[in-house]
């Protein structure tokens, strides 16, 4: 056998390499595919959920920049570029709606994202099984009742005439307190039924992320000295810091969204001032007085300020290595 011939089968050896790896790639793909299959099936109606409900809709943001009437449709009704921005933000009543909505999501936000992690903390420490699923139960419950039953539970506690609460400041002082028709104390009793409501639920999240946490460190911190309190400043709040961090860039994101549930069950004529929110805005002006193209522009507006501070959340915790991406 010649050099020749040796050299042009180490070149054909050679060249059949990257084919063969091609081919075994491919076979690895195949058999990754259809062993994720299952995965991906039960991955589809969720995927299907956002892409009908949540990004096809998005086109109907053109509508903030039409006259939109039900004759000529979304696509039909002339053009009136910033027009509708214009008319929402000359309206005396739009400073006031914003800054309502803006003063009960950082209530939310601030007042109550600590409450699930505190509850997580204390579910964590309890070493009673039977204890723990009871008051796990308990405080878990409020989530799954809707926003008119927890109004008229507030109405049934802190109504002027026939609340529980106030029937025993009437037998103390003489006279009831109106809790629903004052505008500090409306607030008060919106933001603790919101905490009350979903504190046990979002404390889901903190009990899964410190069941990650090393029992072994704890062992360890015990035997060194550091009581309860140490271990938790030095051990579990560092444990999870990276889940807070997430969950409070994904709270920023509502930081514009009160919801409409909530705010609708409690609110009156008396309190409007501190209780009219974008969302009633938009259902009084929108559906009540049908003007679709005002709502449209007010909504987007809310989810451009909501987008803003999510990216601005995002990039602060960046900068101490948590970031969300």
């Amino acid at each position: 056998m010649t050099a020749t011939d040796t050299a042009g089968r180490r070149e054909a050896s050679e060249g059949e390499a990257p084919k063969r790896q091609g081919r075994a790639g491919r076979t690895a793909g195949r058999r990754r595919w259809k062993a994720n299959l299952p995965l991906l099936l039960m991955f589809l109606p969720g995927a299907a959920y956002y892409v009908l409900f949540k990004y096809i809709p998005m086109g109907g943001l053109i509508m903030a920049f039409k006259d939109y009437n039900f004759a000529d449709g979304v696509f039909g009704s002339p053009w009136v570029g910033f027009d509708n921005f214009e008319t929402i933000f000359r309206q005396p009543q739009t400073l006031n709606v914003i800054r309502n909505t803006f003063v009960l999501s950082v209530l939310n936000v601030f007042v109550s994202f600590p409450f699930p992690i505190l509850l997580a903390i204390m579910l964590n420490e309890v070493r009673r099984s039977w204890f723990k699923r009871t008051i796990q139960t308990i405080v878990y419950l409020p989530h799954f009742f809707s926003w008119v039953i927890i109004g008229g539970f507030v109405v049934t506690l802190f109504s002027v005439e026939s609340g529980t609460i106030n029937r025993w400041i009437e037998a103390l002082t003489g006279e009831p307190y109106p809790f629903l028709f004052s505008p500090t104390s409306w607030i008060t009793i919106y933001v603790s039924s919101g905490i009350w409501k979903e504190m046990g639920f979002s404390a889901i999240i903190y009990l899964a992320a410190l069941t990650s946490i090393d029992p072994s460190l704890y062992e360890s911190a015990s035997l060194d000295g550091a009581g309860k309190l140490r271990q938790i400043r030095h051990i579990t709040l560092p444990g999870i810091a990276t889940t807070i961090v997430i969950m409070f860039i994904l709270a920023m994101g509502k930081l514009m969204e009160v919801g409409f549930d909530h705010v609708y069950v409690l609110q009156n004529d008396i309190v409007l001032e501190v209780a009219d929110v974008i969302s009633t805005f938009m259902y009084r002006i929108g559906l009540q007085g049908a003007q679709f193209s005002l709502t449209t522009a007010m909504g987007m507006f809310e989810s451009l300020i909501g987008l803003m501070l999510v990216l601005t959340a995002n990039a602060i915790a960046r900068r101490f290595d948590k970031g969300l991406w």
